[in-house]
């Protein structure tokens, strides 16, 4: 047991205060993302897109996505607005926990999408709830199967196909000690390169940024904790695909190397905003290693 005091390792990670919500409420318009249409009820829902998705199995989901927020959480979120109607997009999502991941996942939901979403195949395998994840659009993705390009692959043919496409830089939930977001890998940005040079245009790409979930005690999460999600502006790579047309058979390692920086960069800046800190200046957190590295200059 901790000494009183002092944080035990379940809540080490100090809860979103209710003044820091306060200070984001004054500048940004907050919604609770957990109920249909939160940025209004003007907004059209893509009804081809979720009756392609099984819609009963869907709604069961997040029924049951939104009971466990509700009364776990305080959930809050601003730029849902971002959120395209129709057509491809991309949304890079921070990973500090398994539970945030729900976040954005049922915050698209609400918004009438019906992302297709990698996630780490052993969620498949979970009781009860991994045949629902399945159901409803999750991408198995088999960690260290050498199947890399395979998965790339089947990411790219889902945006080729004008469905929206959630990913997780980080492939799994941050190791970072202060909890930003850590070295990401580089098929999220391959991804939005390749398959922006099939479709002949810029595919939508977003940063998903939430923080809060890591201080719930997930046997006793009450008094309920506050979770914010900010849901950025579009990413702008446009500068990337200048000179696609020359490409050869994949996206040149430079620009895939860019555009992940930059992805990586944006998840940062929109956690110091909710935070209300400022990212390490000693680096960021790389997985390999697991060491702070000082950031490469910004390109």
């Amino acid at each position: 047991m901790a000494s009183k005091g002092k944080p035990s390792p379940r809540s080490a990670v100090a809860p979103l205060s209710n003044a820091r919500v306060a200070e984001l409420a004054q500048r940004h318009h907050l919604v609770d993302p957990m109920h249909d249409f939160p940025t209004g009820h003007d907004r059209k829902a893509n009804v081809a897109e979720i009756n392609a998705q099984n819609p009963k199995a869907t709604k069961r989901l997040l029924t049951g996505v939104d009971v466990v927020f509700r009364a776990s959480c305080k959930t809050r979120a601003w730029g849902l607005e971002h959120v395209p109607e129709d057509g491809p997009f991309i949304t890079a999502a921070s990973h500090v926990t398994m539970f945030d991941v729900f976040v954005p996942m049922a915050s698209l939901f609400h918004m009438g999408r019906r992302p297709r979403y990698m996630a780490k195949a052993e969620m498949a395998k979970w009781p009860v709830i991994g045949k629902w994840f399945q159901l409803v659009g999750m991408q198995p993705v088999q960690r260290h199967s050498g199947k890399a390009k395979q998965i790339e692959e089947t990411s790219i043919d889902i945006l080729t196909s004008g469905r929206p496409l959630t990913v997780w830089p980080e492939g799994t939930v941050t190791r970072d000690p202060k909890k930003w977001v850590m070295s990401t890998k580089e098929g999220a940005a391959f991804i939005a390169l390749e398959a922006s040079r099939r479709l002949g245009y810029e595919i939508p790409l977003f940063c998903a940024a939430t923080w809060g979930a890591a201080s719930i005690n997930h046997w006793w999460p009450w008094p309920r904790k506050n979770v914010v999600m900010h849901y950025g502006p579009q990413l702008d790579y446009s500068d990337l695909l200048a000179d696609m047309d020359s490409w050869g058979d994949e996206p040149p390692a430079e620009a895939v190397d860019a555009l992940n920086w930059r992805i990586f960069r944006q998840l940062n800046r929109q956690l110091e905003e909710i935070r209300g800190e400022r990212f390490p200046e000693a680096g960021y957190w790389d997985y390999r290693t697991m060491s702070r590295k000082p950031l490469p200059a910004e390109k």
